[in-house]
């Protein structure tokens, strides 16, 4: 049964849900489950759609930014994790930000991480902390936490790139201070320099 043919739902539309006074609780239920299903695969059917249409219609992300109305960073993410897990690799009991914390390794740890994250029902967080811990471990215990001091760094940029940056955060299933320290401790471990 869809969302759309539940007997309790009054409304449902794009911006909203209505419910009726005498829905029951079993039902409530089931809609949260329902929910939960579409929020977590949306992020891979729209990255799938996009490797689709990179591999069918090349250079065609110009039109996807144009269909779906998100950021082209976004889109990119999506297309990047869902790139990085074939179909058959993709864990179901796990978020699409699970994936995305390990894509950047390779395949093997990929997979291990991936493993014990649902054999440990790990949040997206701990599997983050576990991950952090772990590799710091296999580079001769460099602290994967800051132990002592913490630095803040303060940038100022235009609100329209700030909004930009949340997005692309929240479509790694990150908080924009997390996304911004792993792309910018990325950057330092790579070497990257700006041209």
């Amino acid at each position: 049964m869809t969302l759309s043919q539940l007997p309790c739902l009054e409304a449902l539309t794009k911006s909203g849900m209505t419910f009726s006074p005498a829905m029951p609780q079993r039902a409530w239920e089931e809609i949260g489950s329902q929910l939960r299903e579409l929020a977590s695969s949306s992020a891979w059917w729209m990255g799938d759609w996009l490797l689709f249409g990179e591999n069918a219609y090349s250079g065609r992300y110009r039109e996807a930014v144009g269909r779906t109305g998100l950021d082209y960073q976004t889109l990119r993410n999506y297309a990047w994790v869902a790139r990085r897990f074939e179909q058959h690799r993709r864990r179901d009991a796990l978020s699409f930000a699970h994936h995305a914390e390990v894509a950047r390794l390779a395949r093997p740890e990929q997979d291990y991480w991936l493993r014990r994250a649902e054999e440990q029902r790990w949040s997206r967080n701990e599997l983050r902390r576990q991950l952090r811990a772990g590799l710091a471990e296999q580079n001769g215990g460099a602290a994967a936490e800051p132990a002592g001091e913490e630095a803040t760094l303060r940038i100022a940029l235009p609100k329209s790139d700030l909004d930009r940056l949340l997005e692309t955060a929240a479509a790694c299933g990150l908080s924009l201070n997390d996304w911004a320290t792993h792309v910018l401790q990325s950057a330092v471990s790579a070497g990257t320099h700006p041209s």
